[in-house]
């Protein structure tokens, strides 16, 4: 009786004949609730700010993100985490997910895992979760024991922490110091969190990450300026990154990128100001990571 109260486990209205529609109208029904996912996350705009600015203020004194959640929550935690070293080249550990069930649960249904509170606790001790850290607790229903758990563990160790689900009230967020319900109603098929619960939470952790990211320095404009170039694809998009900002040759970018070890920053850096390889990563460390910054102050120590 308590599941079948939530939003998520609710039967929607719009595609009770579900399984006697044609293709184009299971589509049509499909996309017109996906339509509602961005209208649900622009109503919890406030609430991602401030998760966003707490974030900002824990990795930039050095601390830490932790994604934590179970089944299709927590893989995409696990999708998350795994792309801010490629396009920001933050540390392994800067952002982390942590899985009911461990890896393997990520490509192999584990759904048993979630029901254990006391593991997400463990499994956040285990990765030495300190004060100074930031754990998000992910979850559609609200009321998953696993990802409660590490949240009632950040709270008792005094990490900050943030609950996102998609049902209004939800248990988790009694234990959050800051608490995101993006309700986005019934789905499509009745209790089926991987669609539009998953999609607006997608959304959610793209615009955690990405601007957490901005504020730390690692775009430019809007270009990856800390992409870690480690393939063809990746270089060549560092090459285009630094021509665009700095309007310099192909073969000026390329043969600056080579001198800062594939690195784009200090290459922008260079091109810009004339400074040396070595200048232009002081510049750049003094500056905090920002770019504009760190031009700025080679600049103007060139006038003075």
């Amino acid at each position: 009786m308590e599941l079948s109260k939530l939003t998520t486990e609710q039967r929607n209205k719009n595609s009770y004949g579900l399984d006697q529609m044609t293709i184009m109208e299971a589509l049509h029904t499909i996309n017109n609730e996906d339509k509602k996912v961005a209208e649900a996350v622009e109503a919890v705009l406030p609430k991602i700010n401030t998760s966003i600015e707490r974030i900002y203020e824990s990795l930039a004194d050095g601390g830490r993100l932790f994604y934590v959640g179970a089944g299709t929550s927590g893989r995409l935690g696990v999708l998350d985490a795994s792309e801010c070293p490629p396009t920001f080249m933050t540390p392994p550990d800067m952002v982390q997910a942590v899985m009911a069930g461990g890896s393997d649960a990520f490509f192999n249904a584990a759904e048993g895992s979630e029901d254990n509170e006391s593991q997400g606790a463990a499994d956040l001790k285990a990765r030495r979760l300190k004060a100074g850290d930031v754990v998000v607790g992910i979850t559609a229903s609200g009321r998953t024991p696993y990802p409660i758990g590490a949240l009632k563990y950040a709270k008792q160790i005094g990490a900050y922490s943030i609950s996102l689900s998609c049902n209004e009230k939800s248990l988790i967020s009694q234990y959050a110091d800051c608490d995101i319900e993006v309700v986005v109603g019934p789905e499509v098929l009745t209790g089926s969190t991987r669609m539009k619960a998953a999609t607006a939470h997608k959304m959610i952790l793209n615009m955690i990450s990405t601007t957490t990211m901005i504020q730390l320095g690692k775009v430019h404009e809007n270009l990856m300026v800390d992409v870690h170039a480690s393939n063809y694809k990746l270089l060549e998009r560092a090459k285009r990154t630094i021509m665009e900002i700095t309007n310099a040759s192909y073969d000026q970018a390329e043969k600056t990128l080579t001198q800062t070890n594939n690195a784009v920053k200090p290459a922008v850096v260079m091109i810009e100001t004339g400074a040396s390889c070595e200048e232009a990563e002081r510049a750049i460390k003094e500056s905090k990571g920002y770019v504009r910054e760190a031009i700025a102050m080679i600049l103007k120590q060139q006038r003075t």
